[in-house]
This record gives structure tokens, sequence and C-alpha cells, in this order.
């Protein structure tokens, strides 16, 4: 079975037979924390017949030396007549700062794209998809001015989804001190992900500090204080839970011994009754 693509984007070129540039770029998309854009040349490259195509790593101009993008993608021209007739090729290649893009130079012929009803112009339209698998990432990614470790996009950009004003009042322009605010922000979900049972409550006093440490440098997190509220009260829950659950176990126990007392009374009880209801023998009635 093929392995699944981490994204797909897909990019409407309108007017395409008109155009008079050399080349054009598509919106910037975002695959694990990695932007990257098509570059489409629809006059042809180097004097070719042929629509030329390339997916780029967008601004890597403002990346650390040493960054690399280990990538597998397919570039697909769509029949938007029958999808069987789409002309899709493959390629896996390291993106890098001499090599911020790679694709296909003769993507497919411009006579078979402007041909009438060739099903690839629809309207003057053409639909270009592109699909990309990051198979690895060497140096640090920019998540929304947040210079990042590869293993911290997927949580940051979750985030980010989720919450994305978190950081819209943050003005520290130092990428270091951006970048140790948003560690610390991490470790703190990470430690309110333990259980509270399991969470001293040294590790949640110092999430209240931290939470303050990252308020005072602009971060909004209301979402958040919420959270560590709420893992307050399970804890103080949990305590109370415990006293009480003490106190029930010793009422248990004492009660255990009331029982296997009063028991034990009756079967006392119930001997002497017997005893009593025995009638007498002969030996007993003459000694």
């Amino acid at each position: 079975m093929e392995k699944k693509f981490d994204k797909k984007f897909t990019w409407v070129i309108k007017d395409f037979s008109s155009l008079q540039s050399v080349n054009i770029l598509s919106d910037i998309f975002v695959v694990r924390g990695c932007k990257w854009q098509l570059n489409a040349y629809p006059k042809g490259n180097k004097g070719q017949n042929f629509l030329s195509l390339f997916l780029e790593v967008a601004g890597y101009g403002s990346f650390p030396s040493g960054w690399r993008r280990h990538a597998r993608f397919r570039v697909i021209v769509v029949n938007q007549r029958s999808e069987t007739l789409s002309r899709q090729l493959e390629g896996q290649n390291w993106f890098e700062e001499k090599a911020k893009g790679w694709g296909f130079p003769s993507m497919l012929s411009l006579d078979e794209i402007n041909a009438k009803d060739s099903g690839f112009l629809v309207n003057g339209e053409l639909k270009i998809v592109v699909e990309i698998e990051l198979l690895e990432i060497i140096g640090k990614v920019e998540v929304n001015g947040f210079h990042l470790l590869s293993s911290q996009v997927e949580s940051v950009s979750r985030m980010f989804e989720k919450h994305p004003e978190t950081a819209s009042e943050v003005h520290l322009k130092n990428p270091n001190l951006r970048t140790g605010y948003m560690s610390l922000l991490l470790s703190l979900i990470d430690t309110l992900c333990q259980s509270p049972h399991k969470l001293p409550k040294d590790d949640l006093d110092e999430a209240h500090y931290a939470l303050e440490s990252l308020t005072d440098a602009g971060f909004k997190l209301d979402w958040l204080e919420k959270k560590i509220s709420q893992v307050s009260e399970m804890k103080e829950k949990e305590k109370d839970g415990e006293s009480r659950r003490q106190d029930i176990e010793k009422e248990l126990k004492d009660l255990k011994q009331k029982c296997s007392d009063v028991e034990a009374q009756l079967e006392k009880e119930k001997s002497e009754a017997l005893a009593a209801k025995a009638p007498f023998s002969f030996d007993d009635i003459i000694q």
C-alpha cells in the first residue's frame, strides 16, 4: 500500500494562456511547520515548449545556516475532464541552501495543455496539485516567528491552530529569547499532561510562576491558565478524596471488627441456647 503524503495543496492558475510573466509563484502553504510554494514557468523554461513546475522552500532567506529538508513529493497537472488523463510526476530530494527547489522542467507540453478540449484548461484555468511527505528536517524550523527544533514543530503548530492569538502580543525581538520562552511554554504544557496524582505540588507551584513569566512576556494564555486551575482543583479533590477514603476505610475496618465481635457473640448465644434445650440423660440425673 502506498504511503500517504502529509499534505495536499491545490493551485488554480487563472487566464493561463494569457500570462506574460516568465514565472509565477503560488501562495505559500505549510507542511509540518515548513513553508513551501510552487514555481511555474507558463511559457516554458530555457526555450522549451513545456510547462515547467518546481517545488521550492519559501522564506529560506531567514533560515539559520545548515538547514535541510528531505521530502518526497508528487506534482499533478489535473485533467479537469478526466482524472485518468492527468499528468503526474514524483520526486524525492534534499532541499537546502544550494538547492532550494526541485521539480520538472518538462512537466507537460504547452501544445497539449492548450489543445482544444484537452481538458487541462477549463474556462482558462489550469489546476495543479502537489502532495508532500516530509521525510526529515535538519536545522530549526520557523513557526509564527519562533525558530523551533523539528521535534517541537507539530506541537507548536497544533497549539497555534487551536489558539492563534497565543503569541499575537509577544514583541520580543531576540530570536534566542523567543525560542527560550516557547520552550518554557512547551515544558509547562508537558508538565500538565501528567496525571494529577503523579504531579508533585512543587511542580504545580512552579507552573503558576512559569505562566506568570510567559504572560509578562506578552503571551495570551487564558486557555492554559484555565487548565492549570483545573489541574489544581483536581489535585485538591484528590487530596480531599484521599482523606475521606482513609476515614471510610477506618470506619469500615471498625464496622467489620464490630460485625466479627457480634457474630462471635451470636455463635456463643446459639451454643448456649442449644445446650439449654438438650434433655437430661439417665447419667445426668443420677450423678
